[in-house]
């Protein structure tokens, strides 16, 4: 049976990636894409999702616009395309003539009632708009079978500040609301997808497949991502590409490796976006489910598996 997953994402070059790996896979069913404000607007991300269905044919699948602010005051969006690129694909820039339809909010809401237990939530973006389906749709989100959620550093540095996660820290507000209620809660923090990284090598032989819809982007926005990272993480041998190992470990679960604990995240003063256990000799395990390593020759055999098959 196919994993059905609704994606929260802000694409963003590894959302990017999320997407192709999930069109990609049989054994996936991407039953919808929900897009906010992120790694760049939600006007932009929104038309950057719609290019990918576009480009593998799958404009059956919703794309329905989520949030475009965080909860707290606007000065807290941060957006970054000096990562992703001006368009958010580094630097493909997608037809500014295509045309695409978005469905209301609402039908976060219809999806799940089709789908009920048998739908997988993955969200990859700042926690805003999940937050919102919980606010609106309290006994909707009952209904899933499970929430994946990339987001939060534990006991490591972060990526948005020293302590912070950029996906926790653009809206700590909305992930803690998320980790506080979400059932069946995994969380894909960067201990594990920070070691997630693509080779240049890798990335040049898959972009050889020509059955590969997604082949000729490849190249082109793995280049520009490891740059950036060439810079910010001096002898970093390729790109860690976070939203991408999320979707995986869905039906992989075994790639990385968990503990159970009830997680934080701060949402004011210096720490702001810290997310943090209590691994006190005294303190209780949670259910939440909170990776925490990686087997990095899984996480290649995988994405090799569906790439090259694509």
């Amino acid at each position: 049976m196919t994993k059905k997953i609704l994606l929260f994402c802000d694409p963003g070059i590894d959302d990017s990636l999320a997407i192709m790996y999930s069109i990609l896979d049989p054994e996936i069913e991407l039953v919808g894409i929900v897009t906010s404000y992120g790694n760049l607007t939600k006007d932009q991300v929104t038309a950057n999702a719609a290019y990918l269905l576009d480009l593998a044919g799958r404009t059956d699948i919703p794309i329905i616009p989520g949030a475009s602010m965080p909860v707290q005051e606007e000065q807290n969006l941060r957006i970054y395309p000096e990562i992703h690129g001006e368009k958010g694909i580094g630097p493909i820039k997608p037809p500014s003539n295509l045309r695409y339809k978005i469905y209301p909010f609402d039908m976060i809401r219809v999806i799940i009632e089709k789908y009920k237990n048998e739908l997988i939530i993955v969200d990859t973006g700042r926690s805003t708009t999940l937050a919102t389906v919980f606010n609106l749709y309290p006994e909707h989100i009952k209904m899933v079978h499970s929430i994946y959620v990339m987001g939060g550093a534990f006991f490591v540095p972060g990526n948005a500040t020293a302590l912070a996660e950029a996906n926790f820290y653009g809206d700590p507000t909305s992930s803690n609301l998320v980790v506080k209620n979400a059932h069946n809660l995994t969380i894909t923090p960067l201990n594990v997808t920070q070691h997630a990284v693509l080779s240049e090598e890798m990335v040049e032989f898959i972009s050889k497949n020509m059955k590969n819809v997604y082949a000729f982007l490849m190249e082109p926005i793995f280049k520009y991502y490891y740059e950036f990272y060439k810079k910010s993480t001096p002898g970093i041998q390729g790109a860690p590409i976070h939203d991408l190992l999320t979707v995986m470990v869905v039906k992989n679960p075994s790639i990385v490796d968990y503990i159970h604990y009830d997680a934080t995240v701060i949402e004011s003063t210096e720490a702001k976006g810290m997310s943090f256990i209590d691994i006190r000799p005294t303190s209780k395990k949670g259910k939440t489910r909170i990776a925490v390593k990686l087997h990095y020759d899984a996480f290649i055999e995988e994405f090799k598996k569906v790439m090259l098959n694509g």
